[in-house]
């Protein structure tokens, strides 16, 4: 196992005085969101095609592959959209959290579906907003001001420095970039001066507010171990949202701040709109299991495509018990270009 763990998580959201206890409703044990839990939902968006390889019975983009280690089929494609709202509503329905103003030229970074960049275009109509994106997934009818492009993050941008952006944002990029200075380091030299960067990501590490907490032997813990491990040897961690304010400071960046959420896992929490936000939690949580696992362990670990999925059906079983209370952490993070 390597050193990296969760300790940095949990020691650094609660030293930000962030990791206050959420109170419980009277029965922890219902199981009156069951229904919601096991509902797949529908959030589709029109998408155009893109080459694909399929692998364990999901679609996987060809564009640069094995860069990108999770699927990019209809199944994904409707649990982004999922938490797209997830994050509206640990924002109260904000989208921006960074102090910016009538900016003129936006990106979004590793815009999946495009969902956010369609808000930004809708909510800054005069604003030109750019998707990036390794998969070609996004709406084909867009707002004249906003457009999608299909490009890597990690490879040089050529952006001509005559179109510098005012505000980058940046959602769910962990596991899929190996240099996170030099990412920022390319967003900074693409800024106008004084412009944003912002970032938004989940830890993809687990705690329970449970009686015992959550034990060492659950299949919980196994899991995120074993999943810390495989993208940590590909060389891009997946529970990496903690470390990026260091490389982001260390591109240049100034005025950095971090705001950092505890965010329940199921509809364990007495207050409405922590229950709410736990009950979409735990259903992006069931239908990203197969999504994060299967290339992991399949493709790194080298596991069997059967024994994954039992693993997978034993943290499944856990989520989705009241009783552990679980959370976790998601940290929005801003920087300014000097100048």
């Amino acid at each position: 196992m390597t050193s990296h763990s969760q300790g940095h998580s949990e020691e650094d959201a609660q030293s930000a005085d962030q990791g206050s206890h959420i109170d419980s409703s009277e029965d922890p044990t219902s199981d009156t969101d069951s229904a919601f839990s096991r509902s797949e939902g529908s959030f589709l968006t029109t998408s155009i095609t893109s080459s694909v390889l399929d692998y364990n019975g999901r679609r996987y983009h060809q564009f640069h592959d094995g860069k990108y280690i999770f699927p990019n089929d209809e199944k994904e494609q409707d649990r982004l959209d999922m938490l797209h709202h997830i994050y509206l509503l640990l924002q109260g329905g904000s989208i921006v959290t960074a102090p910016i103003s009538n900016p003129n030229r936006v990106m979004d970074m590793g815009t999946g579906t495009g969902l956010w960049a369609l808000d930004f275009s809708d909510q800054f109509p005069g604003a030109d907003v750019l998707g990036v994106d390794l998969s070609p997934i996004q709406p084909t009818w867009v707002a004249p001001n906003c457009r999608f492009l299909v490009d890597d993050l990690e490879a040089d941008w050529i952006y001509p420095s005559s179109q510098r952006f005012d505000y980058i944002h940046q959602r769910s990029l962990a596991g899929s970039i190996g240099d996170w200075k030099r990412l920022y380091c390319q967003a900074l030299a693409h800024l106008s001066s004084g412009g944003w960067l912002e970032i938004q990501e989940f830890d993809v590490w687990f705690y329970s507010q449970g009686s015992g907490g959550l034990a060492e032997d659950s299949a919980i813990m196994r899991w995120q171990k074993l999943i810390d491990e495989a993208s940590v040897g590909m060389g891009k961690r997946l529970n990496c949202a903690a470390e990026l304010k260091a490389p982001l400071e260390a591109a240049g960046f100034t005025d950095v701040t971090s705001q950092i959420v505890k965010a329940p896992i199921g509809g364990w929490p007495k207050d409405r709109k922590l229950r709410d936000i736990g009950l979409y939690l735990q259903l992006q949580m069931n239908q990203a299991l197969e999504a994060v696992t299967l290339g992991y362990f399949t493709r790194v670990l080298k596991w069997s495509e059967a024994e994954t999925h039992v693993l997978i059906a034993l943290v499944r079983n856990e989520f989705n018990d009241k009783s552990k209370q679980l959370y976790t952490y998601c940290r929005f993070i801003s920087g300014r270009k000097p100048g």
